[in-house]
């Protein structure tokens, strides 16, 4: 048991704070087992907008070659394309160059005010977006963000506790809803919900207000791309 925590707490360190300069091989040997940590980890940094800060092949404990990641890069790129007839999407890579894709949902559309039940939109959205964009070598992040409009009768600090508790609720709803039109549970690494953090647009405004409300998911390679494309099969 103390090893176990002692490697979790390994992989928070490096992929939290950067810690120490090792190669892809060193990293993914660390972390090996505590993968669903790593990912964890690794999703914070990435909707915290640094990138540079994480590392994919070692949240899943697989090393990647140069040649590899030329592959995903090429398998990445056509997801993009794929995604954003549906939506925005950006091609965007990790510290070592390894693609993976953000695709921003507005959550205008997913959803109706203060409420985590998908429109009749949304549900055909997200079906399209998980018959041509997913392929079952893909993992998956999904992560709920608000806008800072208040609740009724509520403090900020309440209205910002609320604000948390929906994101979480919309983002486990496009995930439980991806998961019925055939995604998988195991590629859904993470779902989470970051309320009022990390907003893209001007909260003041009601079109900024608009643009953070929105559902981000991430489209990473999974430990099985990466082994297929350190094998050179990855098609």
């Amino acid at each position: 048991m103390k090893l176990k925590t002692f490697v979790i707490s390994l992989c928070a360190c490096f992929l939290i704070s950067s810690c120490g300069e090792l190669s892809n091989k060193a990293k993914g040997g660390m972390i090996g087992g505590a993968g669903g940590a790593a990912l964890g980890a690794l999703v914070g940094k990435l909707i915290g907008g640094n990138a540079k800060g994480a590392v994919i092949g070692a949240a899943v404990g697989t090393a990647v070659g140069g040649g590899a990641g030329v592959l995903i890069g090429n398998k990445m790129d056509k997801a993009k394309k794929a995604a954003e007839e549906l939506a925005k999407a950006e091609l965007l890579k990790d510290q070592d160059g390894l693609s993976y894709v953000k695709v921003t949902f507005d959550g205008g559309i997913l959803f109706g005010t203060g409420n985590s039940n998908l429109t009749a939109q949304a549900q055909q959205t997200l079906q399209k977006f998980t018959s041509n964009v997913l392929t079952s070598d893909m993992d998956l992040a999904v992560v709920g963000f608000s806008d800072n409009a208040g609740w009724k009768g509520c403090t900020a600090e309440q209205s910002a506790q609320k604000n948390v508790v929906l994101s979480e609720q919309r983002a486990q709803s496009v995930s439980n809803f991806m998961q019925k039109q055939g995604a998988t549970a195991t590629q859904i690494k993470y779902v989470g919900g970051k309320g009022e953090e990390n907003p893209v647009a001007d909260n003041a405004t009601a079109e900024g207000k608009a643009q953070n409300r929105r559902v981000e998911v991430y489209i990473l390679p999974s430990q099985e791309m990466i082994e297929a494309a350190n094998n050179g099969t990855l098609k």
